[in-house]
This record gives C-alpha cells, structure tokens and sequence, in this order.
C-alpha cells in the first residue's frame, strides 16, 4: 500500500496521480456548468467518495452523464436534493423520488437513452467517432430530431458521441500511474466513462505501486485517468435487499 501524496514519485520513479483525498483530487478541476460522466450501474461501481466530494465543492448546473441517478439519499441522489444537477443524460431513473419530482414538476431535464446507445455513445465520445447508426430506438420518441438513413433495407437512427469535462470512476485495484482494475459487474459503465472525459478522476479501494499490476488484467490504461484517490472502505449499498425464507 503507498502513501496518498499528491503529484509525488512512486518508488518506480514514475510521477504519482494519488491525491491525499477525494476533495483534493477534484480542486481546480471541477466548475459550474460543466458536464460531468460518473460510472456506476445503480449503485454498483459508483465512486462514491467523488460523488460526495462534488457535492461539497458546491458546484451547480451540472449536466451529468450516468446510466441511473443514485438514489434518494445516496449517489448522485445526493446531488439531486441539492439542486446541483440540472440535466440528466441516462438511461434509468427508476427508484429515486425526488428525480421524479424535479422532472415531473419542470425543475431537471432529462435526456433518455436506451441503455446501449448510452454505453455507445460514451465509447464513441473517447474513441473520437463523433456519430453512429443504430436501429435501437427507430420509430420511437427516442428517434425524434434525429437524423434516419437505410442501411440493407433496415432504418438507422444517428446518435451523437457523448463527452464530458470530467469524468469520476470507481476502481478495484489501481497503481500509482493511473492504472485501473475493476472487480466484476462493478465494472459496468466505468471504462467508457474514463476515456469519454478531458479530465479522468478515479477512486480505488486499494492502491500498488507502478509494475505490482498484471498488464494483461488492466482494465484502464493510466493514460486515460489524470487523478486518483484511495477510497478503502467503500460504502457499496445496494438498491433492494432480497432474502429467501429458508430452505425446502
């Protein structure tokens, strides 16, 4: 484990991204107006250190780019009940009361996107492709103001890549380079996130020193992320508890 020292060398020589915590990490990087992504399926992979720290920054008119929005209370429901946020682009808002409210009542925008699409749009935004066809979404309100085209007799709806000002990930494993691991379904929306932003800011429970990673099992290659902080002890809740009533 390494100490958080911001901008320090690692025992490797190479320059450290490790922050000495989550509000650090986010000075001077985060602003009004600026549209942020945030990884996070549910509440799975959610940076939730981040999530509080921009909270805090009392920062405001946010656009932010998530597949859910948290939920009442937690996640980026945290910034909901503080009025930070004034657009979401997402693909769930289910289980969040007051992201119904604010919609319902004129107060949030909202952009919907089928699940897909927004994954794509993401990948296509840090890969520089700034469009592509799908057939997800044609002839529905999705495809409203959007361009059509026939591709082998079927119909195509062109959506646009999505890109952020900063994006906030959540990580398994990280190295003092940026290099990021992430554990199962928590990886979900996370990897297209971190390439889609101009700043990357990523939270891991646990940090290594540059070389302690297998290459081969690096899910985000430290390039792609310009801040990390070390966030050990995750809350990780879940949306719903379910239990069975004991077995037959």
């Amino acid at each position: 484990m390494v100490e958080a020292v911001a901008s320090s060398p690692s025992r490797s020589g190479a320059k450290s991204k490790l922050y000495p915590s989550a509000d650090a990490a986010l000075k001077g990087v985060v602003a009004d107006d600026q549209i942020v992504a945030v990884g996070g399926f549910g509440l799975c992979g959610i940076p939730e250190a981040l999530i509080l720290a921009l909270r805090d920054s009392g920062v405001k008119g946010l656009i932010a780019i998530s597949n859910n929005a948290g939920v009442d209370g937690f996640g980026l429901g945290q910034l909901l009940s503080t009025r930070q946020i004034r657009k979401m682009i997402s693909s769930y808002v289910g289980e969040n009361k007051e992201f119904e409210r604010q919609y319902l009542s004129g107060e949030l925008e909202l952009e919907f996107n089928p699940q897909g699409t927004l994954a794509e749009r993401l990948r296509a935004g840090g890969a520089g492709i700034p469009a592509f066809f799908t057939r997800t979404g044609y002839g529905t309100i999705v495809a409203e103001g959007k361009e059509t085209r026939e591709f082998d007799g079927f119909q195509y709806v062109m959506e646009t890549a999505l890109k952020a000002d900063v994006s906030l990930v959540k990580a398994w494993k990280a190295d003092t380079a940026g290099n990021l691991v992430y554990r199962k379904t928590a990886r979900n929306f996370n990897p297209a996130v971190a390439t889609a932003g101009k700043v990357c800011v990523a939270e891991a429970e646990i940090i290594v020193e540059v070389g302690e990673l297998d290459p081969d099992q690096i899910h985000t290659p430290g390039i792609y992320v310009d801040r990390l902080v070390h966030n050990p002890l995750p809350e990780k809740r879940i949306e719903n508890r379910t239990v069975t009533g004991g077995t037959r």
